[in-house]
């Protein structure tokens, strides 16, 4: 079996830290050389050859993350790694995955190209804004799944009433593959909105009076509609509002509209670490299941009976 090697990139260097320990081992180690102008160079302090070499790191900020990432992936290739494995929590770019519109550019399959043409052996990823960008790699790619570590969470609560919400019609598989575990119904939220990060006028479809309303979604961001979706909830008689996400992104006034919205708390995890913090956000950690993951990969085992 080939030695196994873990590394992370500086936007996740925390959760790269615990994947390695609940692998049983320690991170590698990396450095990053930054010029005067911020280009960024970096480089492996220990041997990797013929080592099977997993890069953990979320590309949030995408751009320049992702950049350090590809430079990373690409040393270890000229390295000598006998396999370069991207571990990356959070995909930025996910959100384009389609033209919605004329004259707009696909940039998760732009994303997809470029890990790809750096020589990139497989990517391990978790809860993509639309998992058909699985389609968009010629690689193996594997889906994780946040509701392993975020359901038995929402379960240990007892929530009496429980019912599950999609913040919007888009997220209604989601939503409903959550709400399964639990033998669940589900309400909807439908949304207009102006331009994105805007939303116009948002409406209930479903009876949510005297529950225990828990939304599921990807990600936050500046949190605008998770925030009024959880108003309007409360409003139509929900007897408490909760919230599940996978990826934090919290941009802009996201902490603030947090904490003072009727959401009771906001459980997510760590793909993106907390900048802040919020007496509101719960992060429970994917550590262990990327760990996991990593280990099955290495083994030949099913990645899949990872899943609840």
């Amino acid at each position: 079996m080939k030695q196994v090697k873990i590394f992370a990139g500086s936007a996740s260097r925390e959760l790269g830290e615990k994947i390695a320990a609940a692998y049983g081992t320690t991170l590698g180690d990396l450095s990053l050389q930054r010029f005067a102008d911020n280009e960024m160079g970096p480089s492996f302090n220990e041997s990797v050859r013929g080592c099977e070499v997993f890069l953990v790191q979320s590309t949030f900020p995408p751009a320049e993350h992702l950049m350090e990432l590809m430079l990373m992936v690409d040393a270890a290739k000229r390295a000598s790694a006998h396999k370069v494995v991207i571990v990356m929590p959070y995909m930025g770019y996910a959100r384009q995955d389609r033209k919605d519109k004329p004259r707009v550019s696909i940039g998760a399959k732009v994303v997809a190209n470029i890990i790809q043409s750096v020589g990139t052996d497989r990517l391990m990823t978790c809860d993509l804004h639309a998992g058909q960008i699985q389609g968009f790699f010629d690689i193996p790619v594997d889906h994780l799944d946040g509701a392993t570590v975020t359901a038995p969470y929402i379960k240990s609560l007892n929530l009496e009433n429980l019912i599950f919400a999609s913040p919007d019609v888009g997220g209604v598989v989601r939503t409903r593959a959550f709400a399964k575990k639990f033998g669940a119904e589900i309400v909807v939220c439908d949304k207009m909105r102006i331009r994105a990060n805007e939303i116009a006028s948002m409406q209930v479809i479903g009876d949510v009076k005297g529950m225990d309303v828990v939304f599921v979604d990807d990600m936050v961001d500046t949190a605008g509609t998770i925030c009024k979706a959880a108003e309007l909830v409360m409003e139509r008689g929900a007897r408490s509002v909760r919230a599940v996400v996978t990826h934090p992104l919290l941009s802009g006034p996201a902490h603030d509209r947090i904490r003072a919205s009727a959401l009771t708390e906001l459980i997510t995890t760590d793909t993106i670490p907390l900048r802040q913090e919020n007496e509101k956000i719960r992060v429970i950690s994917l550590a262990p299941l990327f760990a996991a993951a990593i280990r099955n990969v290495v083994t030949h085992e099913s990645i899949s009976s990872l899943f609840v």
